[in-house]
């Protein structure tokens, strides 16, 4: 159905399912209605036989903006509890997707902001097409990456280029995505979407139980210890709703205007 705000579907005979952010409206930035209805998603889908591999997608123009920003104005309370009930469905589903054996593709067009980059790096593989944009985008609102972005830019990129990222604010073309080590190929428009059907389908005839064994060993191997972390961001965002500095960043996103930080 279209009006939802997490379409499905899966290809029985491939074992593809599709999983497409759809609010195209809003670049597909995601508030708790979203959150919740993905978390809903991937819960049915980890318990559908078959599954093959799994492609995340965005309805529209984007991938996905990042959070909703205009849900986190307000008292520090009323952000937490929005923050809060946003990563209480996304932190779960992302740990869900991870236990799979199904490997996870990002298929990126338009921007991969915030909530977005993050969502799109815990996939095993990223497809890009030529005009996606990549970057973090919680340094304008004065907080710190969630849903796993703290974490998976460390073990893909390195700390010094997360810190590039994070610190000077950088939005990197796919270009300079697949030459950072961020994504995993990227084509031009008229030639995108054959090189995703191509990586969606070496993928999902490959050997899926071992597949899902190697992620889980690389995830071990880089500490096991992506749900503490999951909590451990959520801990620090809600930490940085009762600065000054996100309240000004919030406002200053909402205003389309520059923040004016002042380090409290």
């Amino acid at each position: 159905m279209t009006d939802q705000l997490v379409t499905t579907g899966l290809d029985a005979e491939t074992g593809v399912a599709t999983l497409t952010f759809n609010r195209p409206e809003a670049l597909n930035a995601v508030n708790v209605p979203m959150a919740e209805a993905f978390l809903a998603a991937v819960q049915k889908l980890k318990n559908q036989t078959g599954v093959r591999c799994v492609v995340l997608t965005g309805a529209g123009r984007a991938f996905m903006a990042g959070g909703d920003v205009s849900s986190m104005a307000g008292t520090p309370e009323q952000a937490g509890r929005s923050i809060s009930a946003i990563l209480n469905a996304v932190n779960p589903a992302i740990l869900l997707l991870r236990s799979m054996d199904a490997p996870v593709i990002a298929a990126v067009k338009g921007v991969a902001a915030g909530a977005g980059l993050s969502l799109a790096l815990m996939a095993d593989l990223v497809v890009a097409r030529e005009d996606a944009r990549f970057l973090v985008a919680y340094n304008g609102i004065g907080a710190v990456p969630d849903c796993g972005g703290s974490w998976f830019l460390t073990h893909k990129i390195g700390a010094g280029r997360a810190a590039e990222l994070m610190l000077l604010g950088r939005t990197l073309s796919a270009a300079d995505a697949k030459v950072w080590g961020l994504i995993t190929e990227f084509a031009p428009q008229d030639q995108y979407e054959k090189l995703l059907a191509d990586i969606i389908t070496r993928t999902a005839s490959g050997p899926t139980r071992a597949f899902g064994a190697f992620r889980r060993l690389t995830d071990r191997a880089n500490g096991n210890q992506l749900a503490a972390h999951l909590e451990a961001e959520q801990a620090a965002f809600l930490e940085m709703t009762r600065t000054a500095d996100f309240a000004e960043g919030v406002a200053a996103f909402l205003a389309k205007r520059t923040p004016d930080f002042r380090g409290r």
